[in-house]
Order: C-alpha cells, then sequence, then structure tokens
C-alpha cells in the first residue's frame, strides 16, 4: 500500500485513447500469447441488458431500424465503476516485471462474443457463460454473450496469479469472475453450466454447447469485401454576398458562429485539472478564456517530459473537396500541435475517426478519395496512423426525406513531449513590445469556400481552401519547434474557423489587450483577406527578437509578413490598404464573440450567474495576486531523512484526488501511504501510525446521496473504526486535511470547525455544523480562480497570509451552508475561515464567478480552532507546482519549473510534525 518514493524517469511509450493520452511502460506494449491452462478472467462491473443493437443499428440509415433495436443499441456507461477498473488495471501494470495480467482487451462492441474470443485467439478455451457477472438475472445466454457493457476487461492470467489478482480487485470493489480455461483445441466452447446442472437434476443428458466454433473462422484471414463506390457530382457556385454587405457586419455574424464562437459553455463543466499532471489544458490568459490549440499533460511530478495532443477537422470544406478536407484536417492538427515543444515530427502518430453516410450515393467514394489523399499527406509528412474508429451511418430519416451530417474526417495527434514548460498558448503577453507575423502556408492564395463566411450566407461557395505544398508545412513546423526552444515566441495561434481576423481577434481576447493590423488586400479583396481559412499560423515576438526571427526564416525558404503589433489601449484597430475597417473596443468584439456561447450557458446553469459572468466579463481586469512570501524548495534535510512523518491518503469509491495529493505530500517530505477504505474497514492497517491523514477529492459513491454523505455513513456506522477515527482528531501530534469531497467529508463527521461544548460527534452528527451544498448556478464548476489567505490558526497556512493568488476549483456541491448562526458567528469571530474566494482586486467575494459555488462572504475553507484540521474546497494538490498554473503574474519570481505558492502549506504541515 505504501507508495513508491522515486518514479520512472525512463521514456515511456504514449498510448491515444478517447479523450486524450497515457503512458505505458515498454514491457508492457506487447500482449502475451494464450497458453494451455491459462484462466481466462473478466473483471469489472456486472453485465447489462446494455448495447444489444449494436451493430444491427449502427448497419443501417437511421429510421430504417425499429424503436426497440435503437434503444437496445444505446451505451449507458458507469464511471465509477470504470475508474476502479482502471485502478485494478493500474495496480498490476505498476508491480513491473510481477504483473499477472498475460493479456488483456476491453470490453465493447460485440460483448463477450467479440473480446473473449480475441484473448482466447488462437488457442481456444472452454468458456462458462454462468460464470460471468451478471447485474440482472432475466438476461439470456444470448444477451450476456452479446451484452456490450462497457466497463469490463478480459485477461489472461496464470493459475497461481489468481489469489493476488483476486486480492487486488477486493481492495477496489470490483468483481472477478474466471470463466474459463485455455485449452489448446482452437475453438470457443460455450456452455451454460446451469442448464447442464438442470439436466443432471433431472437425470437428463447434458445440453449441447451454446456455442462451438472454431476461431480461425472468425478471426483467421478473412476473404476481402468488395464495395462498389459511384461518385457524385454536385454543382456548386461562387460565393455572393450581397452589395451593401460591410466587413463589420460580416465579423459580427462569423464570430456568432458556434465553430467560431467561445467555448466557454464547454469547458467549465468539466474537470481540467484532475490527476495534477495536466500541464495544459483548455483556457489560457488572464481571465482563462477558451483557446488552447494544444493539450498537454506530464509524465510524473518529478520531472518535465510529458506528452502532447491536438485536433483537426475540417467537415464544411468536404462538402466542396474531399481530398482537401482531409488534408486540412491533417494541417489543423499540425499547426495546433506545434506550439508545444515534441520531440520530433517523425514522432507524431494519429488517431483518425471517419464520420460519413457511406452507403448513400457519393458518400463511399468520396471517404475514399479523401482517405486516399490522407494516405499521401501522411506519407509526406512522415507520420503516421495508428489507430482510430469509423462512424459510417452519418443519416437519418424524418419527415419524409434523408438528412446527411457532411462526412468528416477527425484527426488526433499525440506525440512525447521532452519539456512541458515550453508549451505556448495564443494569448498576447508582450503589451506594447509585441509584433504579430503571419507565416502563410498557402503562399498567397486565398480561397473562401467552405468557410465560416460563407456559411454565414448560407452559403458553400466553390473555391476549397488546401494543403498545397505538404513539404512547406513540414519545414514551417521544424523551424517554430526551434523557435519554442530558444524561447523567441510568446504566443501563438493557428489560422482555421473564421480566418485570419478571427485569429487574431482571438489572441487579444485572451491577452485582454488590444491590436493594431496594417494588412495589404489578396486579389483586391477584403473579405478574402479577412475571412479565408487557408492554413497558417500567427506569432507574437518582442521587438528585440524581431530582427533575429526574421533573420532565422528565410533559411528555409520561410516567408512571414509582419501583419501589426500589440497595444495596451484594449481597442482593435484594422487597416487594409491604409483604409480603416474595424476599430473596436476588444472587450465590445470578445461580447460578441461570447455571445452565443452564454445564450447556451442558460440552458445548462442558472441564468442569473449566467448573466453575473456575461456583464462581469465586460469590465475583467488581470488579477492582482500578490505572494506574502517566496515559494521555495523542501529544505533537503526533510527530503533525505530516513524517518519522514507517515501521511494516509485515504481514498473511497469514486475518489479521483489521491495521486497528486501524495505527490504535494512528497514533495514536502511526507512519507504518504495508499489507503482505501477496505483497508481500514477489513483491518489490514490502522490509523495509529500516522502523524496526518487526508481526505481526498472526488466522488465517493458518485456522491449520488449528497456529497460524501456515502463516505461519512461508512465511517459513523462502524464503531470500531469511527473511534479509531476519533483518536487521530483528538490527539494532539496528528493533523488532517479534507479537499473537495473530503473537506465536505469532514463537515459531515463535524471535524471543523468542531464540536461544541456539549456536542455530538460520531453515528448521529451534529446538526449545528456546518455542510457543503449545491454551486449556486446548479452545476458542477471547474474553474482556476482566485482566492484571498486570511489569517487564521490554520497551521498550514502559516506565514502565508495576506496572498491572493489563483488556485484549481472542481466541484458541484461547494457552497458552504452554516444552519447554526451561533457556529457562523464562532467561524466568522474566531477567524476559522482561512481561504476566501475574492476577485481581481483581491477582495473576498460573493459574486459569481469569482466565487463559483455561492459561499457566504467567499468561505473556502474551514478550520478547527487549534489550527490542526483544515477542511477545503479548493485543490492545492493540484497545482503545488508552477507548471500546474494555467497562468501567473509576470511580477511573481517564481520558477516556472519549480515549486509554486502552494507547496508551502505541505512544507509547513512537515514543519509543525518536526
Amino acid at each position: 500500500m505504501r507508495l513508491p518514493s522515486g518514479e520512472r524517469r525512463e521514456w515511456l511509450k504514449p498510448i491515444m485513447f478517447s479523450g486524450g493520452i497515457g503512458q505505458m511502460d515498454h514491457i508492457h506494449i506487447t500482449k502475451g500469447e494464450p497458453e494451455v491452462g491459462m484462466l481466462v478472467v473478466k473483471i469489472g462491473g456486472p453485465e447489462y441488458r446494455i448495447g444489444m443493437g449494436g451493430g444491427a443499428a449502427s448497419s443501417m440509415v437511421s429510421g430504417q431500424n425499429d424503436a426497440e433495436l435503437d434503444f437496445n443499441a444505446v451505451q449507458r456507461g458507469d464511471a465509477e465503476m470504470a475508474q476502479k477498473l482502471y485502478r485494478v488495471v493500474r495496480a498490476c501494470i505498476e508491480m513491473g516485471e510481477k504483473n499477472p495480467i498475460i493479456s488483456i482487451h476491453d470490453q465493447g462492441a460485440g460483448g463477450n462474443c467479440n473480446v473473449v474470443k480475441e484473448t482466447i485467439y488462437p488457442k481456444g478455451a472452454k468458456i462458462d457463460i454462468r460464470a460471468i457477472v451478471v447485474g440482472d438475472n432475466t438476461m439470456s445466454v444470448l444477451e450476456i454473450w452479446g451484452a456490450e457493457y462497457q466497463e469490463q476487461d478480459a485477461i489472461l492470467v496464470k493459475p497461481e496469479s489468481r489469489s493476488l489478482l483476486q486480492a487486488i480487485c477486493e481492495r477496489e470493489r470490483v468483481s472477478m469472475a474466471v470463466i474459463g480455461t485455455i485449452s489448446g483445441e482452437g475453438c470457443v466452447v460455450l456452455i451454460d453450466s446451469l442448464a447442464v446442472d438442470r439436466c443432471i437434476s433431472k437425470g437428463l443428458p447434458p445440453p449441447p454447447p451454446a456455442e462451438d466454433l472454431e476461431l480461425e473462422k472468425v478471426l483467421g484471414d478473412m476473404p476481402q469485401k468488395t464495395f462498389e463506390f459511384h461518385r457524385t457530382v454536385n454543382v456548386r457556385e461562387p460565393l455572393d454576398i450581397a452589395p451593401g454587405i460591410t466587413l463589420k457586419d460580416s465579423l459580427k455574424r462569423v464570430l456568432r458562429l458556434p465553430s467560431v464562437c467561445s467555448k466557454r459553455f464547454l469547458t467549465t463543466k468539466v474537470d481540467r485539472c484532475v490527476t495534477g499532471l495536466v500541464a495544459q489544458q483548455q483556457t489560457v490568459g488572464p481571465l482563462q478564456i477558451t483557446l488552447s490549440d494544444v493539450a498537454v499533460i506530464a509524465q510524473s511530478y518529478t520531472d518535465l517530459t510529458g506528452g502532447a495532443c491536438s485536433i483537426g477537422e475540417q467537415p464544411i470544406k468536404g462538402l466542396l473537396d474531399p481530398k482537401a478536407m482531409a488534408r486540412l484536417a491533417v494541417g489543423e492538427a499540425l499547426t495546433n500541435l506545434v506550439w508545444a515543444k515534441v520531440t520530433s515530427l517523425a514522432d507524431v502518430k494519429a488517431s483518425g475517426n471517419w464520420m460519413y453516410a457511406a452507403k448513400m450515393d457519393g458518400e463511399g467514394a468520396a471517404m475514399y478519395d479523401a482517405a486516399l489523399a490522407l494516405s499521401e499527406a501522411m506519407i509526406e509528412l512522415g507520420i503516421a496512423i495508428d489507430g482510430g474508429k469509423d462512424s459510417l451511418s452519418m443519416a437519418a430519416h424524418t419527415s419524409g426525406e434523408v438528412v446527411k451530417a457532411p462526412g468528416n474526417l477527425v484527426i488526433s495527434t499525440y506525440v512525447t513531449c521532452p519539456d512541458i514548460t515550453k508549451t505556448v498558448t495564443p494569448d498576447l503577453k508582450l503589451g506594447d513590445n509585441g509584433i504579430l507575423l503571419h507565416i502563410d502556408l498557402a503562399k498567397g492564395k486565398r480561397r473562401l469556400g467552405g468557410s465560416a463566411l460563407a456559411q454565414v450566407f448560407d452559403q458553400v461557395g466553390n473555391e476549397c481552401p488546401d494543403l498545397d505544398d505538404v513539404p512547406y508545412l513540414k519545414t514551417v513546423f521544424n523551424k517554430v519547434q526551434e523557435l519554442l526552444s530558444e524561447d523567441l515566441i510568446s504566443a501563438g495561434h493557428d489560422i482555421s474557423d473564421g480566418g485570419l481576423i478571427v485569429s487574431a481577434l482571438e489572441m487579444a481576447f485572451a491577452g485582454n489587450c488590444g491590436i493594431s493590423l496594417d494588412l495589404t488586400s489578396v486579389e483586391g479583396s477584403p473579405f478574402k483577406t479577412l475571412f479565408a481559412e487557408e492554413l497558417g499560423l500567427l506569432l507574437e515576438v518582442s521587438k528585440k527578437h524581431l530582427d533575429m526571427v526574421m533573420a532565422k526564416l528565410p533559411d528555409l525558404g520561410i516567408s512571414a509578413g509582419i501583419i501589426g503589433s500589440v497595444t495596451v489601449s484594449q481597442v482593435v484597430d484594422v487597416k487594409i490598404d491604409g483604409v480603416t475597417f474595424l476599430n473596436e473596443e476588444t472587450s465590445a468584439l470578445r461580447d460578441i464573440w461570447e455571445e452565443t456561447s452564454f445564450q447556451l450557458e442558460k440552458f445548462q446553469r442558472l441564468a442569473s450567474c449566467v448573466e453575473s459572468e456575461k456583464d462581469g466579463l465586460k469590465y475583467r481586469q488581470v488579477p492582482s495576486w500578490d505572494l506574502s512570501f517566496t515559494p521555495t524548495y523542501t529544505d533537503e534535510k526533510y527530503m533525505t531523512s530516513i524517518s519522514k512523518p507517515k501521511v494516509a491518503v485515504i481514498r473511497e469509491e469514486g475518489s479521483n484526488g489521491d495521486r497528486e495529493m501524495a505527490a504535494a505530500f512528497y514533495a514536502a517530505g511526507f512519507e504518504p501511504w495508499d489507503i482505501t477504505m477496505s483497508d481500514l474497514l477489513s483491518g489490514t492497517i490502522s490509523l495509529h501510525p500516522f502523524r496526518g491523514i487526508v481526505f481526498v477529492g472526488g466522488f465517493s459513491y458518485a456522491d449520488v446521496l449528497d456529497s460524501a454523505k456515502g463516505w461519512a455513513a461508512s465511517i459513523r456506522f462502524n464503531r470500531p473504526l469511527l473511534d479509531q477515527f476519533q483518536e487521530v482528531y483528538e490527539r494532539p501530534d496528528t493533523f488532517s486535511l479534507g479537499v473537495c469531497n473530503g473537506c465536505q467529508l469532514m463537515a459531515l463527521l463535524g471535524w471543523v470547525p468542531g464540536p461544541r461544548v456539549g456536542g455530538v460527534m460520531g453515528v448521529n452528527g451534529d446538526p449545528s455544523q456546518p455542510r457543503f451544498i449545491h454551486n449556486e448556478s446548479r452545476r458542477f464548476e471547474c474553474r482556476f480562480t482566485s482566492v484571498r489567505i486570511e489569517e487564521s490558526p490554520a497551521m498550514m497556512f502559516k506565514g502565508m497570509e495576506g496572498s491572493t493568488l489563483g488556485v484549481w476549483a472542481a466541484h458541484g456541491e461547494g457552497r458552504a451552508f452554516f444552519p447554526d448562526e451561533g457556529v457562523w458567528n464562532s467561524v466568522l469571530n474566531s477567524k476559522l475561515a482561512p481561504v476566501r474566494y475574492c476577485d481581481d482586486d483581491g477582495k473576498p467575494t460573493e459574486v459569481y464567478p469569482f466565487n463559483l459555488n455561492g459561499s457566504p462572504l467567499g468561505v473556502a475553507a474551514i478550520c478547527s480552532p487549534d489550527g490542526r484540521h483544515l477542511a477545503m474546497m479548493p485543490h492545492p494538490e493540484r497545482c503545488f507546482l508552477m507548471w500546474q498554473f494555467p497562468w501567473y503574474p509576470k511580477h511573481w519570481s517564481v520558477d516556472k519549473k519549480g515549486p509554486s505558492p502552494w507547496l508551502q502549506m505541505f512544507q509547513n504541515a512537515r514543519e509543525w510534525c518536526s
């Protein structure tokens, strides 16, 4: 259970999965081959009647199949079970050479019928269908065999590893079932042991196997299938914008288009900081605008290596030219990826997701053309697709006609990063010292077909942008990477939906500043100059580095044009051929760009909160964060001590903040231990040896009973365990910390601010104690928000008082509620609220979104009167290193690659233990 004190520093193989990237040790890349006698095991959640329509439904044009087939095709996920399953697999992987898993395959399409066969191929096995754990006993043999319940894996283990795997599964509360044994006969023999037992009990001969099939017939070399496609010719008309339509009016239309506008409505409702390994997420700049081009994760908490991923897609372009669409998709993915420092373009791998109504006239041929063009472009680039998916039924019958989605290809790239701190974001940073450069990958061409401009006028156009010179993109990518290495680029953004003008505006929006553009029209058309969606890059460089950058680019034939400068005036001024076409305040244009997002937000959260954020955005300024201390590395004597104080990092089902919490305490000189509630309930370990206990964040029992109530009940209603926690609470040489879900738990247990004289702790709790209820916005919120550290007895904040700084917060039930006025007054009078949410001026506030949950007077944390016990909603453990900060002020004297101010609270705990 003890966490390793060191972490691997060797390069790991990056792996792509839905929603991001991960890593795998080289020794685990290859699956082991099945051998006679190995056990076939299913781990994960119980089987349900899910996904039974699967392939049958997806192979039709929607609407041709009946409603039952459609319903049974629906996938219903179980995130908590998926996480528990993931923990089992990770525990095995981290055993290194002793990993008990020989081979593993996740369950998906086809259910057991597919995953079991692929796991046992080519040796074969005898499988007992009734050994599979089911959650619905009415399921038939066919349904158990074919259901596509997702949170399950099929694995192979040696018989001698069975007890070890069983122990790991029990610790994580995951079911494990041995469903068969490798036979060596090359067949899958499926038996129904329940039917066999019934026959035996009645004296009847056993029934034949439910399935007895040679694996080679279904998984061996299959005969190639031939498809016959027919191309169709669609007549396209040139883009025609009516006389009298001004550039300013066109811009306002484009800025409101969903594909161009702010994606705020997609970002704040998801956790973008979990694991603490997120080095670059969706938001950037002092106002945290949703504009990041690339995602970056760290490999560990002790090094700066990691991985980056990006996506590219251009579906509207596919209406004009499927080949160009495919090339543009990979081009956009790379012009997004380029802003992270990567090991090499040759190391880039990609996933290709195809979405076409492939059985309809012209669509299959278009997809074939796109695939061929993509292959040729990627060969020239020297990168490869190593996986992907397809959805080839993108059409539906409705109101007597067939409606189809535009054929589309989504390219997702991923690659290793030697230094995650070299990432460049789109927010302009240099004020009056910034110069804007444009690297034109289209070499002067400006085609408006398939653009946002065409779309807002209900047109498609006839001239499609394209990646005409693939080697040039490769050259530009490599040169920009060199400039990143030399810290010569302060901000960068790709040109995509909306064209050059939108790209430049977005950089100004994120930097909360102004720009002055001086452009020369292309072909005498201001519309082409501003709105053409040809591939390109915008770079912000400082005036002092301008000559150096301009001298480096022509060496390889790269042409970069100076198109303007950055200003602190917060005014956007755009001239074309010397004539001013736009002179507006940055905030006014940003409001237009944000408008669609805010309208969509009103369907997701409380309208008054949406209006508050919308109105306040006009007046936002750079947060005035100041520190009352200087962050430092932990004293070497603590890091090298042979007797470090032990801290128990306690988690429950659904907890997700344990790794980053352990890392933060380890970085402060503690010895962190991974403790599950299963360990404590079984008596495997006790809390007596620990100086500190930490309740981590997450969603214990999915918070279905309200935040942390299930977790609290598992302690309250087990008297020996309750007494053990009570002993830790009362010992004067111990401390406790609860973050997020752990904060909610400490409140329910009555640990903060603590029992009053005559108060009650334990089974019945203390109804006068504070608790944390649903956010005022009525939804989960994840933001990098501003807080102020107040004077308090909290020992973990010693010497930090008066500081204002940013911190990650991610919760749905974080509003502090005080049912007893006396307790509330005591908290205020005794200064037991050490952390408050604050505004851009550093003043504690109740205004949304600065105060993201609506807590009174901005209360974000509560401590006990003696300062030993602290509960806080924000996540300091997810930003104890500076590279975890999405933004911080220039005047901070901190090492970008070193500790953040939040490490100080963990260092304070270590000092206190001494």
